[in-house]
């Protein structure tokens, strides 16, 4: 006697069975496409967002003008203390005038007028990266203004000049013409088309394998020797000769105040960054690299140096 029931859950089971042999035949034999469909289009203003650089021909160069004039007075205020009031540089920051003629000297003198080839990369390095405690911090137009003023330090403008988007690519630098493309190879030997090794035989060996350096014992530093180390690396070039108000090394008066603080205060501004009356102390000195260990033995260094 027939179980009605029982048969046709057989045959879905059957039918199940089949249906899915039939799919994954059907998957096996698919081949895959060359586009999967991740992602979406760029839209207008994303590509906008990454297209940042400023070109030689002053494409890519936002609207604006400023004056030399007015840059004279931004420079001062914001330039001119690591750079000097008239481009000669302070410390160890880079002079921006002068050294005219200087390229063929065995210590050439670089400088905006003497080696520097686009206005546009004048403009493009002080819109990114300038002033040196608050990059970008300036509108387009400051930028027009300061960059203006820089070429009239170095005799490149008149006094009554007006940078602008227009005006920009009219200044060219004199050392433009000696920035030529370079036309050599990217590599010496020539590609093989007959008679070719077969790559399974080639093999590379790089010289750093080869010469594996004897180890040697290192002698560690004393923690002040490390502090100095920072410090001279890192902070010097504040902190020796009294820029934007850094207190000295060594003057004793002038850390008499910031000594008496808890040293857990000296530590969080030198790493955090700190706005004072005097001036401005950038988080780790500007340089973001250094670690917190590095930075309060360079603290620890100071204080030591400066009792």
């Amino acid at each position: 006697m027939f179980r009605f029931p029982e048969l046709l859950r057989r045959c879905a089971i059957v039918v199940c069975g089949l249906l899915l042999a039939s799919a994954i035949t059907a998957a096996n034999s698919a081949k895959p496409t060359a586009y999967y469909g991740y992602g979406e289009p760029a839209t207008p203003q994303q590509i906008a967002g990454w297209d940042i650089d400023i070109r030689s021909d002053g494409k890519g160069l936002p609207p604006g003008s400023g004056s030399v004039q007015d840059g004279e007075i931004i420079y001062e205020e914001q330039c001119a203390l690591c750079h000097g009031s008239f481009g000669e540089g302070e410390g160890r920051y880079p002079s921006l005038a002068g050294g005219e003629g200087s390229l063929q000297d065995a210590r050439p003198h670089k400088t905006v007028g003497s080696y520097w080839n686009y206005t546009s990369t004048l403009w493009d390095y002080i819109h990114r990266a300038m002033p040196f405690t608050q990059p970008e911090s300036l509108s387009d137009d400051e930028v027009y203004a300061v960059t203006a003023y820089v070429l009239y330090l170095n005799d490149l403008v008149d006094g009554d000049f007006v940078l602008s988007q227009e005006t920009l690519t009219q200044v060219q630098l004199p050392n433009e013409p000696n920035f030529v493309p370079d036309p050599r190879p990217d590599v010496h030997n020539k590609r093989c088309m007959r008679e070719c090794k077969d790559p399974n035989t080639i093999s590379i060996k790089f010289e750093a394998a080869l010469h594996v350096p004897t180890p040697t014992k290192v002698e560690l530093p004393s923690e002040n020797t490390a502090g100095e180390s920072v410090y001279r690396a890192s902070c010097a070039v504040c902190h020796d000769s009294g820029i934007g108000g850094a207190p000295v090394l060594g003057d004793a008066s002038d850390w008499l105040a910031r000594i008496g603080k808890d040293v857990g205060t000296l530590y969080s501004n030198a790493i955090n960054g700190f706005q004072g009356d005097r001036g401005v102390m950038p988080a780790r000195g500007g340089f973001t690299q250094l670690s917190d260990a590095e930075v309060t033995a360079a603290v620890d260094y100071l204080v030591e140096e400066s009792r």
